[in-house]
């Protein structure tokens, strides 16, 4: 089974953080991947960008909108994401609690599937 850990963290976490800090959260959460790489549990891993560079695209009317980021009402974002092949959800919880993201922000745990479920 396919589950998806979304890091979701505050806006202003980031901006926050002295570089040597970032660089220290960054390292721990590359460790935390190359330990599920070495499982064979993982299957992607990614950090996204600040919503600074982000862009929201919606469409009402036939008529496209196309909001560049930050976005001024929202006080979290998606800073990146885990995808695993685990055996069960909960295999999965037990390493979204492992995760060290979990002390700063919260991992959500999705199990990816389709969208009409």
């Amino acid at each position: 089974m396919s589950f998806m850990l979304l890091i979701i963290e505050p806006t202003t976490q980031r901006a926050a953080r002295t570089e040597a800090e970032g660089r220290e959260v960054y390292g721990r959460m590359q460790r935390f991947g190359e330990a599920l790489q070495a499982q064979g549990k993982l299957r992607a891993v990614e950090s996204l960008a600040s919503q600074s560079s982000a862009v929201r695209v919606s469409t009402a009317g036939g008529q496209a909108k196309v909001v560049d980021g930050p976005f001024a009402e929202a006080k979290e974002m998606v800073g990146g994401f885990f995808l695993l092949d685990c055996a069960s959800r909960d295999e999965a919880v037990a390493i979204a609690r492992e995760c060290p993201a979990a002390e700063w922000a919260t991992v959500e745990v999705r199990e990816v599937g389709p969208c009409y479920q």
